[in-house]
């Protein structure tokens, strides 16, 4: 069914670079990628700190034997994990997605690799996948994540306050937006152009 589906071990490959399915043998170069410039160090983001990529890694499988992830390892385009991200709050009687839980090295952030991700994570969603929305997921407070969101093209569904208690005890209000599938027609041509820019 399409649960499975939206599950799958599926490879997506681009020019400058791939989506593959996260292992535990990619977490010795994402621990790599996550202490480059401290990038764990901030606050808001789920970078993981280097010393647990390996558990955050398990954590990740153990949810997708659960069914409720497809996590994937980002490769850039020599073959090197410099991040994840995931399919994750799948809902297939919908259909519909988030791609979160996504994080990159500090020398792939927005670059053309971070743009290929996303245009080919979002068109496995709404034409392999059929989705009517897929949705994104950012702490209020992180400011760049939104920006970059909006800058795909999706719109502010609303903020979740009070969502989630983080470690320090603090609270996080959650903005969730999103991308429907009469705009991604729009979204699609946006960042096609993007890319050949």
């Amino acid at each position: 069914g399409r649960s499975y589906m939206m599950l799958d071990d599926v490879e997506l490959r681009g020019t400058h670079g791939a989506l593959v399915p996260l292992t535990c043998e990619h977490a010795g170069a994402l621990a790599v990628a996550a202490d480059e410039e401290d990038l764990w160090r901030l606050w808001f983001t789920g970078i993981p700190h280097p010393e647990n990529v390996e558990e955050e890694i398990k954590h990740r499988l153990h949810l997708l034997e659960k069914g409720r992830m497809r996590p994937f390892a980002i490769l850039d385009a020599s073959g090197c994990p410099v991040g994840m991200t995931t399919y994750c709050n799948v809902e297939p009687e919908v259909p519909r997605l988030e791609i979160g839980y996504t994080w990159y090295a500090k020398r792939v952030q927005r670059t053309a690799l971070n743009t290929e991700c996303k245009l080919m994570l979002l068109t496995r969603a709404f034409e392999e996948l059929d989705c009517l929305a897929v949705e994104f997921r950012t702490s209020f407070f992180n400011h760049a994540s939104r920006r970059a969101i909006e800058r795909l093209g999706a719109k502010l569904d609303g903020i979740l306050r009070s969502h989630r208690q983080l470690d320090d005890g603090s609270l996080r209000d959650t903005c969730v937006y999103s991308i429907i599938r009469c705009e991604w027609p729009a979204v699609r041509r946006h960042l096609k152009f993007m890319l050949d820019t």
